[in-house]
């Protein structure tokens, strides 16, 4: 099983006809036949029933972010759409950079999205370093045939030797040596008699193509450097590009879905597949490329580096900072996998790359927990409410109040709170000398405490600084909500509380986006220079009793303020924290 099976099938796109179009023409068939000898051997995943194969390929050398959960949901939602298997593959060819914690996260973070990588009693979970062992047999290969050779030019000699768009290359003075030659130096680099950068394996195809990626790419360096999986086994470790095609062919996937970026690759990724294929390495029919445009979300950076640099800085609180796209971020702000879902299918599927507003991610998340999330009433921001007639009015005690868990879901309840002759309530909802149109409490008015009663404004107390530190009202009789004739006395605002006799403590962190600029690093301008220095304003303020019990990572509906979730490491019995993960409507100033 891929995915959520509930998830209904998508609109079309062009990676859909073309899949279409493989199975129509027998694709599946021709494929899963089978046949004998070596080439077939090689290939980890067994012929069976998928009718398709596709992979979700990330470098285990960071956290995964909101962009690669547009390739996440493509990959295996494709698979589960037309019966067939994704992989999940940690592409681990770059040991100074990858770790055993990045590879947990992601795991858990494709988990979390809603997807597996079983496909019957197949666990499709691979690593690039499982074929370091084929892939080095494969690189002797080519340069016995004389289709690769070992390049001892410095790095600033290749790069200069290479060309540009409008000059061709110029071949290597390594080029023409013998395979015997060449196979010499490639095992002196596997058994580690040189330095790192003292010579590469190159491919042998053209320094005179006008696509620079077929300019005799590197297929191996040189880097004395552990591996977190094969630990100090390889000296020597395969480039991306050679070891991507070679992974998708050993594990027979059948479309190999990239972004964009890689589409001056295809070429290079045809080209190796065919001659291992010529060569007796690999099983025909081969893998195909495919490339569609990337998701780019605004107010966001998405380039690992820019990510690892807003962490090591100190700019955010680590890569599961709620500011942060990384979707180990996106979750602690409370930002459910269904909402990134119908994001990503909401933006479709292109060949050219896009930008988002976030303003779409918002809305996804909105439509998503309004439907679900149970309502509670919280004050952010305390000011006291004394209700002066409260003993007249309602005798002694708490006078009992209640309203629906969610107001469309009568079938979840009521929650029940209590009114008090002292209550919190926002500040914002007193002005001593109110503009026009203001509603809320000021002197003379009155307004309808939600689901309690109604009180008039008679007055407010001050500091000597001149500061509101208290405001007092008096309730009117027979106007409790849900009580006969509590509708006779109109009136046009509706302000929230909290009953400070039951009132819970709690932290409410409030997020903004993490930058001013919908395009923070376009045009290679300093990213950091367009930090937002209001993205995190933190609170403490009240809740209602309800939430007593509210345990970590669950979602709520504040009541004018938006929606909450509960700090997921730092909400804990005693320790109130909660998120706020979207306001009810976008309020976000673009201009």
């Amino acid at each position: 099983m891929n995915s959520p099976a509930a998830t209904p099938l998508p609109s079309n796109n062009f990676l859909r006809t073309q899949i279409e179009r493989d199975l129509e023409q027998g694709m599946g068939e021709r494929r899963f036949a089978g046949q004998p000898g070596d080439a077939a051997k090689h290939a980890t995943a067994p012929f069976d029933a998928a009718a398709i194969r596709t992979r979700f390929p990330p470098e285990p050398n960071g956290y995964l972010h909101i962009g690669h959960a547009k390739s996440i949901c493509l990959n295996f939602g494709l698979a589960r759409d037309y019966g067939g298997a994704c992989h999940l593959r940690f592409d681990d060819t770059n040991p100074e950079k990858e770790e055993q914690e990045y590879v947990d996260a992601i795991k858990e973070m494709v988990q979390w999205l809603g997807w597996r990588w079983e496909f019957g009693e197949q666990i499709n979970l691979y690593e690039a370093s499982s074929y370091f062992d084929f892939m080095y047999r494969a690189a002797e290969e080519l340069v016995e045939a004389g289709l690769a050779y070992v390049d001892e030019q410095s790095a600033e000699d290749m790069r200069k030797n290479r060309g540009d768009f409008t000059t061709p290359g110029t071949n290597s003075p390594f080029r023409d040596r013998s395979p015997a030659e060449n196979l010499a130096r490639l095992r002196e680099m596997r058994d580690g008699q040189h330095p790192d950068g003292a010579m590469v394996l190159r491919a042998k195809i053209d320094m005179a193509s006008p696509n620079i990626n077929l300019r005799d790419p590197a297929l191996y360096r040189i880097k004395h450097a552990e591996h977190h999986a094969t630990g100090t086994k390889w000296c020597i470790y395969p480039m991306y590009t050679f070891a991507h095609p070679i992974e998708d062919a050993l594990e027979r996937i059948t479309h190999s879905i990239c972004t964009l970026e890689f589409e001056d690759q295809r070429p290079f990724y045809d080209w190796l597949l065919d001659h291992l294929a010529q060569l007796g390495l690999l099983a025909r029919p081969l893998p195909r490329q495919f490339e569609f445009g990337r998701l780019n979300l605004s107010y966001v950076v998405t380039s690992k580096r820019k990510l690892r640099q807003l962490v090591e800085e100190g700019h955010v609180a680590g890569w599961d900072d709620p500011r942060m796209p990384t979707l180990i971020g996106m979750r602690r702000r409370g930002y459910t996998p269904e909402s990134i879902r119908a994001m990503v299918e909401s933006t479709g599927t292109t060949k050219t790359n896009a930008w988002i507003d976030y303003s779409v991610l918002e809305g996804c998340l909105r439509a998503d927990l309004e439907a679900r999330a149970p309502r509670a009433m919280a004050v952010l921001e305390p000011l006291p409410l004394e209700i002066v007639n409260y003993a007249e009015v309602l005798g002694e005690g708490f006078d009992a109040c209640s309203a629906p868990v969610h107001p469309k879901l009568l079938e979840l309840g009521e929650r029940h709170f209590s009114f008090g002759p002292k209550l919190w309530i926002e500040r914002e909802d007193f002005c001593e000398l109110p503009p026009k149109g203001y509603q809320r409490l000021f002197p003379g008015n009155k307004v309808r405490l939600k689901a309690g009663h109604v009180v008039e404004c008679v007055g407010c107390t001050k500091n000597e600084a001149g500061e509101v530190v208290a405001v007092q009202a008096r309730v009117l009789p027979d106007t409790k909500s849900g009580t006969p004739g509590a509708d006779a006395i109109k009136v046009k605002g509706v302000i929230t509380w909290v009953g400070a006799h039951e009132a819970l403590p709690a932290e409410f962190r409030l997020f903004d986006r993490l930058f001013l600029d919908a395009q923070p690093d376009a045009g290679g301008k300093d990213f950091l220079t367009v930090l937002n220095p209001g993205s995190l304003r933190v609170t403490q303020g009240f809740v209602e009793p309800s939430l007593a019990r509210a345990e970590a990572a669950t979602h709520w509906q504040f009541e004018r303020h938006g929606y909450f979730v509960a700090d997921r490491v730092d909400h804990q019995p005693g320790r109130a924290v909660f998120n706020r993960t979207a306001t009810l409507k976008d309020t976000w100033n673009k201009s």
